[in-house]
């Protein structure tokens, strides 16, 4: 719960190009101000502000004055919410050392899950909890995407049996998911574990996991079939991803971007 798999800064940057996640994304605003450009409206932010843009939602980062910022990716988030959301920080210097703390520790680790990574992942969702004053998402929604983000490592989650045991029918369930995410829960739990799976890759060369490590610790069983699955989504096989990709698609403190 609430792992940080990223973490990373901008220093003075105007506009970020239109991008999506699999995993969360949180942006602490360091300095100067802007706005997150969605399909049908945007959200202004300043200084002390905290983004959230839950997976798959496309946006835009842009500024006239310029902007400062330490970002995460996180999964596991502890809070799901439907759509982005500004949550003000107030001059909470704690919750800046927080953020400040995961960067430095992502950085010197080399990405590697150490035990002071998950303890700032959950105190900023602890702060972020106490930040948050609505929940915009319809219960059954919330509940699905919470268990899915939270179980996605475990092979032996069966999302259909999870699926059937709600007090709901299967076809309803699936279509309000749909309507609400944008894709199905099966989509929803494969895309995640692809990406996260995609997020490690990158550091795999640098001492991490290997590619039969990574299947396992994203919730594939099967490395063969883990491999299929990432080939048909990115186009190379997870070794070569790794190789090549991988740096390309995360340069100089940049995460892997979906475009939708």
């Amino acid at each position: 719960m609430n792992q940080i798999i990223y973490a990373g800064k901008h220093l003075l940057t105007y506009s970020v190009a239109r991008h999506s996640h699999a995993s969360w994304e949180l942006i602490y605003c360091t300095s100067g101000g802007g706005r997150i450009e969605l399909d049908e409206t945007s959200l202004p932010y300043g200084a002390d502000d905290v983004i959230v843009i839950p997976p798959f939602v496309p946006h835009v980062n842009r500024s006239e004055e310029g902007f400062t910022n330490i970002h995460l990716n996180m999964v596991g988030l502890s809070f799901p919410i439907k759509r982005p959301a500004v949550l003000h920080g107030n001059g909470n210097p704690y919750l800046l050392h927080a953020f400040a703390g995961a960067f430095y520790h992502f950085s010197t680790d080399g990405g590697k899950q150490s035990r002071m990574l998950y303890a700032y992942g959950n105190l900023i969702a602890s702060y972020l909890m106490e930040m948050q004053e609505t929940r915009i998402y319809s219960k059954v929604v919330e509940d699905i995407s919470y268990k899915i983000i939270n179980t996605y490592p475990d092979g032996d989650f069966e999302l259909d049996t999870y699926l059937c045991e709600l007090p709901f029918s299967y076809d309803y369930v699936r279509k309000l998911f749909k309507k609400e995410m944008g894709v199905t829960p099966h989509k929803f739990l494969n895309d995640i574990r692809l990406q996260v799976a995609a997020q490690y890759l990158t550091h795999s060369d640098q001492g991490g996991p290997n590619v039969t490590e990574i299947a396992h610790m994203c919730g594939f069983r099967e490395p063969l079939y883990f491999s299929r699955m990432f080939k048909k989504k990115y186009g190379v096989s997870p070794s070569a991803y790794s190789v090549t990709i991988g740096k390309e698609a995360a340069p100089e403190g940049e995460s892997i971007k979906i475009v939708l």
